[in-house]
């Protein structure tokens, strides 16, 4: 088990990234539901809540952090930097509405990895790796049940981004087992999925079936901080 620290200098791992909704989860309970994603294969997971109550907040993902680091995964809060410092996550991501990357990157240097998302846009990416950033995310890929409004990207656009932007691509949106293939091929280093993997009656098959469609399809990991990322030892 390496340190959080370590965790961060090392990069972002390759391939399936679960985004967390507790509501999905249901009577199964959130954490249940992230154990058994993790043992189907998930690399990274993202915890994602918008409520109120802090205190329930830091034990929540306390507990997920826990459960990563046992299984080598990585563990990545969104939106709130001072809930992932003090729960001990791996790394942070924001929206273009939330903190600014790099005020976020001179307050925690090395020790946080900060992904952004760009929804359709390689110039906003372009200035959040500018900023500091470890990894940008394109999306909505396909009509997503979860935003369904959300913008859509290109597979061009994963292209272009992970062929000339240097950091890990994470694509987002829609994205289940059977239509990862071309963007796995495209050059993304990860998929998100919210309801793809946790609204499957079993979970960890469905992360299974996942990491092996991704594994199937994805291209080699380039050199430089994609290359670094692959290589990350499990903690």
């Amino acid at each position: 088990m390496t340190t959080t620290r370590e965790a961060a200098a090392a990069g972002l791992p390759r391939g399936l990234y679960l985004l967390t909704d507790a509501a999905l989860c249901g009577d199964r309970g959130l954490d249940d539901c992230v154990r058994d994603a993790l043992a189907g294969g998930a690399r990274i997971v993202q915890y994602r809540d918008k409520g109120n109550d802090a205190d329930r907040r830091l034990a929540e993902a306390s507990r997920l952090r826990a459960l990563c680091h046992e299984a080598g995964a990585t563990f990545i809060v969104n939106d709130d930097a001072g809930l992932a410092a003090n729960c001990g996550a791996d790394g942070v991501h924001v929206g273009r509405d939330d903190a600014d990357p790099g005020a976020l990157r001179r307050r925690y240097g090395a020790d946080l990895l900060i992904g952004v998302s760009c929804y359709d846009s390689v110039d906003l990416a372009r200035a959040a790796i500018a900023a500091g950033v470890d990894y940008v995310a394109f999306g909505s890929a396909y009509p997503s049940p979860t935003k369904p409004r959300a913008v859509r990207a290109s597979l061009a656009l994963y292209r272009t981004a992970a062929g000339e932007l240097g950091v890990p691509v994470v694509a987002i949106g829609g994205i289940t087992a059977d239509n990862l293939a071309p963007l796995a091929a495209a050059g993304c280093h990860a998929v998100a999925v919210v309801s793809g993997v946790l609204a499957a009656p079993d979970v960890r098959a469905a992360a299974a079936a996942m990491t092996a469609a991704f594994e199937a399809a994805a291209t080699p990991a380039p050199s430089g901080r994609d290359a670094a990322a692959e290589s990350a030892p499990n903690r």
